[in-house]
């Protein structure tokens, strides 16, 4: 009977010790599981700019029948109702001193013939002035006659324009602040509209920006009248009125015309 008690007692401690390394085991499980969760990265799929980026310079479209065009630096694309035209890119003919321009286009598959006039045009569907009328005559597969589609069209300003610039040089020269009355001349341009205002140097100002493909104006030029004597605001005035080309790069806006560079401008935060 007594080694029997002895016998039982020792069972029991083995099945007691079997159930503690168990629950240990459980345990170390879980906390190596929660280390595991804590350390280990999510992998979530990155938000998309609702503003995302394209090479799309030039936007049209047009109704009866419904139609769209883009032009990019990579392809011309002519969407109609059920059907596509993509050609390569191609650079445009110009007439009238460059107010009308012509792309003409051939491929094994269609024919697209694009002019571009720089006239008002009102869109039927919206009502809407928009400052290109465009007409497109395509021909596609084996249709023998070409199809004539209208409508409206406007380029889309180069969106690295929309910011704040202060100038560091003018006409190829550095400019400091004993140049101007108070500061140096600063321009912040809103390419959605088209707008900029500033500072000359001396008088405040506001105009308009013209922009087309590899073009840049500084348009309507107005400012205020303050009289500021030993100061270089003309300069800058009627160096700004002669841009017509523009590049950026290294945080940097260059101005410039077919003669020389004219202005630089630095991006600040």
């Amino acid at each position: 009977m007594k080694k029997f008690a002895i016998l039982l007692i020792s069972l029991c401690l083995i099945i007691s010790s079997c159930a503690d390394k168990k629950a240990d085991k459980n345990k170390d499980s879980t906390i190596q599981k929660t280390n595991l969760d804590s350390t280990t990265p999510i992998q979530t799929k990155p938000a998309k700019d609702k503003k995302e980026v394209t090479d799309v310079y030039f936007k049209a479209n047009g109704t009866e029948p419904f139609w769209s065009l883009t032009i990019s630096e990579r392809m011309i694309k002519l969407k109609t109702i059920g059907d596509s035209i993509l050609t390569p890119h191609t650079i445009p003919d110009r007439a009238q001193d460059a107010n009308i321009k012509l792309y003409r286009l051939h491929t094994e598959m269609a024919k697209l013939n694009i002019q571009i006039n720089h006239s008002e045009c009102v869109q039927v569907s919206s009502g809407m002035t928009m400052p290109y009328s465009v007409t497109v005559d395509y021909m596609k597969g084996r249709a023998t006659e070409f199809t004539k589609l209208e409508g409206c069209g406007k380029y889309n300003t180069d969106y690295r324009l929309h910011d704040i610039w202060v100038l560091e040089t003018l006409n190829g020269h550095p400019v400091s602040n004993a140049q101007f009355a108070n500061k140096l001349p600063s321009i912040e341009i809103n390419s959605s509209n088209n707008s900029f205002t500033g500072y000359a140097g001396c008088n405040n100002m506001n105009g308009k920006l013209f922009f087309e493909h590899g073009i840049l104006r500084f348009t309507d030029i107005a400012s205020t009248k303050k009289m500021c004597p030993n100061n270089t605001e003309t300069e800058f005035l009627n160096a700004l009125k002669a841009v017509t080309k523009y590049k950026l790069e290294n945080n940097r806006l260059w101005l410039s015309n077919p003669s020389k560079e004219l202005l630089v401008f630095k991006k600040v935060d």
